[in-house]
């Protein structure tokens, strides 16, 4: 609820800008707040993992579930707009690491993902009506870890944590993107921390130590909608 009255707020004082720009120069300024769905809609999400400086092997994820969200938006004309938003975000990997033993050979994967409420903030710039640009940054925290694990693709253990610290929590992220009239876009989105949390310990160990994780997504579904 703080995160949605932020984002009210912020999105209130891009209005309360435009409009005093418009008086200022004694032109009038219709610019007003309008909501749209947001979100990411299906992803495919990459990362890029190191342990030990010795990259692991990953494997693209993809999800469609589930990625909601909302934005309150600001056109200052019609080539340039702002906006702020709420959203629900399914991101994680997949690694593999292969473990010689002086038996046998065996494939660890493992699938990890959180479920992140973020804000993302932003500017549009093109023409609002037909095609635009858009960027900016979120800032968004993990409320749910949910992790899988195989061995030689058999399922052996599963589990999820609410408000774990298994993986960073905070989690800032900057972005980019398009969109079309028709409604299609594409949307890329790079998380500046580290997806697992290095300092996690568990009985003693830290199976994240000396790890690095970064991780980002492509999606084609975020949608401003029309005003």
């Amino acid at each position: 609820m703080k995160k949605l009255l932020f984002s009210i707020a912020f999105a209130t004082s891009f209005s309360t800008f435009a409009q005093d720009s418009g008086n200022e120069s004694g032109k009038k300024n219709d610019a007003k707040i309008y909501y749209t769905k947001g979100g990411n809609a299906s992803l495919l999400s990459f990362a890029q993992v190191t342990r030990k400086g010795n990259e692991m092997s990953t494997i693209p994820r993809f999800t469609m579930f589930l990625n909601i969200g909302t934005n309150a938006n600001v056109d200052l004309g019609n080539h340039l707009g702002l906006f702020a938003g709420l959203n629900l975000t399914n991101v994680g990997m997949i690694t593999e690491e292969t473990i010689v033993g002086t038996v046998k050979t065996d494939v660890f994967k493992y699938k990890q993902r959180v479920y992140a409420v973020g804000v993302p903030v932003g500017i549009k710039i093109g023409d609002l009506r037909k095609f635009y640009v858009y960027g900016g940054a979120e800032v968004a925290y993990a409320i749910n870890f949910k992790q899988k694990t195989f061995i030689n693709g058999e399922k052996v253990d599963k589990f999820n944590e609410w408000f774990s610290n298994r993986s960073n929590p905070f989690m800032p992220a900057v972005f980019a993107g398009f969109q079309t009239k028709q409604g299609f876009g594409l949307k890329v989105q790079y998380y500046l921390s580290d997806f697992l949390n290095p300092n996690f310990s568990e009985n003693g160990i830290k199976p994240h130590a000396n790890t690095e994780s970064k991780i980002f997504f492509v999606t084609l579904g975020y949608n401003f909608g029309k005003k």
